[in-house]
């Protein structure tokens, strides 16, 4: 083997900032996630003193981490603190999200049949435990997150993207949610939406790139929305497969509607041809 090539692999390895496990922060997330929703846990845990150590070992193992990854010992200890002292508002975030999806989907069978087995909720629940991480300045940690739940959900949300509460994905496969989208309360999403930017170039880096979406809006399945300056006014419903690229005020309605022509053959036996 070239020596120069082994000298060129050693010297990333060094530059490196700290290491980062994924399989190691991917099972510290879905821990988190069965302390707080037992529909979640293999073995519940049931005394306040299993909490207690629960949680103590949770947060160790993340600081941790933390550390491994290049933050110092004052930064580590403190963002390990501050993500176990954000659990309660966290859980409280999630049953409401869980309780919309139980209030849209005709096919939920209740909070435990959601919070143990939708990806929705999932991608939603790693979402809001990225994002926080996001919030305190950590880096790369957020964005594993979110593709780990992405791996497993096909939900594709960035740690950046700010989401309200009571927010529903239902079905999910395909959705994509960039960096600066910004959704408010009681949104309902179906999959293959997405939330994106009219361009990607770089140096648009530190701007807003990807839309705003007010309360109380469903966007259905296929809908393509981009740009940062385009806001979905609350109470709009989006049709499937719409590609909007500006803004419409609250109690908008737009669909997409194919003009569809149907020929019969002659033949009466024969299959009708459609063609759109």
């Amino acid at each position: 083997m070239d020596t120069a090539f082994i000298d060129s692999l050693a010297r990333a390895h060094q530059q490196v900032a700290g290491p980062l496990p994924a399989a190691a922060w991917c099972q510290w997330a879905d821990e988190l996630l069965a302390l707080l929703f037992p529909e979640r846990a293999s073995a519940p845990v049931t005394t306040s003193g299993a909490v207690t150590a629960t949680l103590s070992r949770l947060q160790h193992q993340v600081a941790d981490m933390l550390l491994a990854t290049g933050l110092d010992a004052a930064q580590a200890p403190r963002i390990a603190q501050a993500t176990i002292n954000d659990l309660p508002r966290l859980r409280s975030l999630l049953l409401q999200d869980a309780e919309a999806i139980v209030a849209a989907d005709p096919a939920a069978q209740g909070l435990t049949e959601v919070i143990a087995t939708y990806p929705g909720f999932y991608a939603t629940a790693v979402h809001r435990l990225a994002h926080g991480l996001y919030q305190q300045g950590v880096a790369r940690v957020p964005r594993l997150l979110g593709e780990f739940a992405h791996a497993r959900t096909g939900i594709d949300i960035h740690p950046g993207a700010q989401i309200g509460p009571s927010f529903c994905i239902d079905h999910g496969t395909g959705v994509v949610i960039g960096e600066t989208a910004t959704i408010g309360a009681r949104v309902r999403v179906f999959q293959g939406v997405t939330l994106g930017a009219l361009s990607v170039a770089k140096h648009l880096a530190n701007v807003k790139r990807h839309p705003t979406i007010e309360d109380d809006v469903v966007i259905y399945a296929g809908a393509t929305i981009l740009g940062g300056s385009t806001v979905v006014g609350r109470y709009s419903i989006i049709g499937g497969n719409v590609w909007l690229t500006e803004s419409v005020p609250s109690h908008s309605r737009v669909y997409h509607r194919p003009q569809i022509h149907v020929t019969r053959a002659e033949d009466p036996a024969a299959d009708i041809a459609f063609s759109i």
